[in-house]
């Protein structure tokens, strides 16, 4: 991965902000800094923030406030197309009256190239994504997947630095876009294109990413690699929003530095890591990964809690069982264990012991 260093700095947001109204800010206060080379996703619900960061990046739109830089020049008042960035959307852009060829040789036109260059590029082009035969025929002949590959195409033709996805894979099903997923990681990090790409799907941003932007209410909630991300969520959305997890409602009953005790709601009492609670009397939500929690005792070791707690439903999903339980008086707590020789299956209604460690188990806010 790139060193995401200041120093390096690429892209840069410094303190961007966007309203549409004039009074409701979309996009607020917005610092980010992105090395060269990285691939950045920018992740989040719908109405985050995530698509108008890039479309001012872009140049589609204009940031209302702060600065947007990129290789150090401030790209706020250049027009989009001189800021030579490839760009590829979701419903593809392809012009339907020209061939493969010609779509990929216009931003190459456009830029005043020659007509042997212009080729060259095109088969070069066509080549990286797999498509060298496809170049005569039109974009209705096409799947969406052979479309998507050529948008991909046109984006990087003419050697952009920069290049910006929005939602690219989006149409497609769920097979060719685990296989596209992989193909523009691949291609993004040999040719050391700076990626930035928005998405709301997490999968595709915790596979794809060298680190992920999580937006929510138009600001940047957490801003980590994939894995930190999903190990160490720094407050109750990030938690909530990437993967699943268990969430317990408590109260903060004693506080140190790495440890806090919780009085969960139901009066049992857990040990938590103080992620986003800084006192005794705060309420928490405590949050665990299902496949963090234990449900055989001789596995866990010294320090772990235990809850009781009912089975409701035991679902079996080819590589791993779903477990929901109660406990603690949520019902929608579940366990994620392995299929393995040595798995008991559980029947609704059965009453068992789960446990996990204190250390993977987060107080974040309520």
């Amino acid at each position: 991965m790139p060193d995401a260093s200041q120093d390096a700095a690429f892209v840069e947001f410094e303190r961007v902000q966007k309203s549409y109204d004039g009074e409701s800010l979309v996009v607020k206060d917005l610092n980010l800094s992105m090395p060269k080379g990285e691939f950045l996703t920018m992740l989040g619900p719908s109405g985050s923030g995530k698509t108008t960061c890039l479309m001012m990046l872009a140049g589609f739109e204009t940031a209302t406030h702060g600065d947007i830089r990129l290789g150090g020049i401030s790209i706020n008042n250049i027009p989009p197309h001189k800021r030579g960035i490839g760009m590829v959307f979701q419903n593809y852009a392809l012009f339907p009256h020209m061939t493969v060829a010609e779509n990929l040789a216009f931003p190459l036109e456009v830029r005043k190239m020659g007509k042997s260059e212009r080729d060259a590029k095109v088969k070069r082009a066509l080549d990286m994504v797999q498509m060298g035969a496809f170049g005569g025929r039109r974009p209705a002949q096409l799947s969406g997947g052979q479309q998507q590959r050529i948008a991909l195409a046109r984006a990087l033709v003419f050697e952009p630095e920069l290049v910006l996805m929005d939602e690219p894979l989006g149409a497609l099903d769920k097979q060719l876009r685990e296989h596209m997923q992989f193909e523009i990681t691949n291609l993004a990090h040999s040719l050391g294109i700076t990626t930035v790409y928005v998405t709301h799907d997490q999968t595709e941003a915790l596979t794809m990413s060298d680190r992920v932007a999580v937006f929510d209410d138009g600001r940047i909630q957490q801003l980590a690699p994939p894995d930190k991300l999903y190990e160490e969520p720094e407050n109750s959305f990030v938690a909530q929003f990437i993967g699943e997890n268990n969430t317990l409602l408590g109260t903060v009953k004693e506080i140190s530095q790495d440890k806090a005790l919780v009085e969960l709601d139901g009066g049992e009492l857990i040990d938590a890591k103080p992620v986003n609670v800084s006192e005794v009397g705060q309420r928490t939500r405590v949050s665990i990964r299902p496949e963090r929690v234990e449900m055989n005792k001789e596995r866990l070791r010294d320090g772990a809690h235990t809850l009781k707690a009912e089975v409701l439903e035991f679902i079996y999903m080819g590589d791993i069982f779903r477990t929901r339980l109660r406990v603690a008086g949520n019902e929608e707590f579940v366990i994620k264990t392995r299929n393995a020789p040595d798995q008991v299956r559980l029947s609704p209604g059965q009453q068992i012991d789960i446990g996990w460690l204190a250390e993977d188990c987060r107080a974040l806010d309520a």
